[in-house]
C-alpha cells in the first residue's frame, strides 16, 4: 500500500482556493518526475484517502477531465471537518 504524507497534502490545499483541482496539481511539481506507476499508485491512495474521509472538504466528483480525475476543494462546505 502507497503512504500518502497527509501533512503535506493539507499544507497545500491550506494555500488553495476552494474549486475545482487535479491530485497532481495538490502533489506539486515533484509530480513531474515520478515514474507512470507511481502516479497511479499515488493517484488511487489519494482517491481512498477522500473517499475515507481522511481529507474533509476534499470531495470526488466522479469526473475525468484534463489531466485526471476531478476533486472540489470545499473548505467551508458540508464535509469540512478538520
Amino acid at each position: 500500500m502507497t503512504e500518502l504524507d497527509l501533512k503535506s497534502l493539507w499544507a497545500a490545499l491550506a494555500t488553495r482556493n476552494p474549486g475545482p483541482f487535479h491530485f497532481a496539481a495538490l502533489y506539486g511539481p515533484a509530480w513531474a518526475q515520478l515514474y507512470i506507476g507511481d502516479k497511479v499508485k499515488y493517484g488511487h491512495a489519494f482517491l481512498n484517502a477522500v473517499r475515507a474521509g481522511k481529507l474533509p472538504g476534499v470531495i470526488d466528483t466522479g469526473t475525468k477531465k484534463g489531466g485526471g480525475r476531478l476533486y472540489l476543494w470545499q473548505p467551508d462546505g458540508p464535509e469540512f471537518r478538520p
